[in-house]
């Protein structure tokens, strides 16, 4: 039957009829929450590029923590700024490093109140900035995952509910579930940055981590954005591996990915709502060229519709605090 006696308008005319109808529901349980920990004591240094977020020592992450989860976040996903680098990386898994100290301490404040992930890649502990050893120029795959299943180790070890490792690495998900398993932590799950593109989407967050390669750039280990198929063999293998969460990144140019990798293999799926994107909402609010909490919810929505159960977000804590005065 056709119009008038199908008129799709009636369920819409009130906001009662149109939250009645609502497909996607966003909720404080989507959200994991992105910290950047620094050293030192009393700390909380704005990040220029991205309004609202900060780099933070462990005792001001504590009260962050307990900020977050007053607001019915249960999640964060964590990354250190050492206060030292090397050439390979490995002082990422030095048990006294900064994440290991973060999540030791997290965890003896929260206990299991609050799930602690942590990102696993050498870019914030190397010299030069890439994720992986240089040799030649040229990254060295295998010893750049000897190191990362040492670094996810030492994290797990100091308390880490997941490790998510974001290097692009072949075969790094495989050589972290045989290092954990090994030493007796075969339960917990890794979610890997299966599908994680050579975006330039990402530079605020080499502001805030101090990450930015020194030299070349990353696309010989992150993924070519016109790529999708590749996205999803990139997900087949990490699952193959061990991989027990599928993360895609960034999130708001690949959402047919998301839709894609989700449909194709029904597993866990996160989504990185990414610095640029973050900062490119909060630029446009500041010269008020558009409503940034709807932008924001319409944003994070769309990551969910697509496919997403874990949204990785810095508009978090924002998007719960309207969640809770049932403004969306």
């Amino acid at each position: 039957m056709g119009y008038p006696q199908v008129q799709m308008r009636r369920l819409r005319t009130s906001e009662l009829i149109r939250s009645m109808v609502q497909e996607t529901r966003l909720s404080p349980a989507d959200f994991v929450m992105p910290l950047f920990i620094c050293p030192g004591n009393g700390v909380k240094a704005p990040v220029g590029s991205m309004p609202g977020v900060y780099r933070m020592s462990i005792d001001n992450i504590l009260s962050e923590c307990r900020r977050i989860r007053n607001l019915g976040i249960r999640a964060v996903l964590l990354f250190g700024i050492p206060e030292s680098k090397d050439e390979t990386g490995e002082v990422g898994a030095d048990k006294n490093g900064i994440v290991q100290q973060a999540v030791r301490a997290i965890k003896n404040k929260f206990d299991d109140d609050i799930l602690v992930i942590t990102d696993v890649c050498n870019c914030e502990y190397t010299t030069h900035g890439h994720c992986g050893v240089v040799v030649n120029g040229k990254i060295d795959n295998q010893r750049t995952i000897e190191i990362l299943a040492k670094q996810a180790l030492s994290h797990v070890i100091a308390g880490a509910d997941i490790v998510a490792p974001s290097d692009m690495m072949d075969g790094r998900v495989g050589a972290i579930r045989k290092a954990l398993d090994s030493q007796g932590f075969s339960d917990t799950p890794i979610m890997s940055y299966a599908v994680k593109y050579a975006s330039a989407f990402y530079g605020p967050f080499r502001d805030a981590a101090d990450c930015a390669p020194k030299f070349g750039d990353r696309k010989t280990y992150q993924m070519n954005p016109a790529n999708a198929i590749e996205a999803l063999r990139e997900v087949e293998l990490d699952l193959q591996e061990g991989a027990d969460i599928i993360m895609v990144k960034p999130a708001l140019s690949y959402l047919d990915i998301i839709h894609r990798v989700k449909s194709k293999f029904n597993v866990p799926v996160a989504a990185y709502n990414v610095s640029g994107e973050y900062s490119m909402v909060k630029a446009a609010a500041q010269n008020n060229w558009i409503d940034e909490n709807r932008v924001i919810m319409e944003i994070l929505t769309s990551i969910k519709r697509a496919g997403a159960g874990l949204i990785i977000s810095y508009h978090a804590d924002q998007a719960c605090e309207l969640l809770q005065e049932e403004k969306f």
